[in-house]
């Protein structure tokens, strides 16, 4: 079992950047695949990033404008937002699955922060 907490959303303007922050705790958390989704309001979840020993990977709608690292040291893993822009607004969720590569197919599988708000003013 992990844990994960997210911080680091709010408020930004179009154009700006913001850095999501998952803290991850358990003992087995370094050997996990993480992630992060986001959710508009109604809608399913959406696959953003991952990365784990099996590689990254990225959703189109987000490649180039974020980025995903892991500090191994610390169990956190990050997400840096730049260039965001009015659609980005969404509740932002960091994942992790103790299979790799991250089963973005299989949410239901995944452990789950509690989200974080992230809002893109126009």
């Amino acid at each position: 079992q992990v844990q994960l907490v997210e911080s680091g959303g709010g408020l930004v303007e179009a154009g700006g950047s913001l850095r999501l922050s998952c803290a991850g705790s358990g003992r087995t958390f370094d050997s996990y695949a993480v992630g992060w989704f986001r959710q508009y309001p109604g809608q399913a979840r959406d696959f953003l990033a991952t990365t784990s020993w099996s590689g990254t990977k990225y959703a189109d709608s987000v490649r180039g404008r974020f980025i995903i690292s892991r500090d191994h040291a610390k169990n956190t893993v990050y997400l840096q937002m730049n260039n965001l822009k009015p659609e980005d607004t969404a509740v932002y969720y960091c994942v992790a699955d103790n299979v790799s590569p991250l089963r973005t197919w299989q949410p239901d599988s995944l452990f789950w922060g509690q989200g974080t708000q992230v809002t893109v003013s126009s």
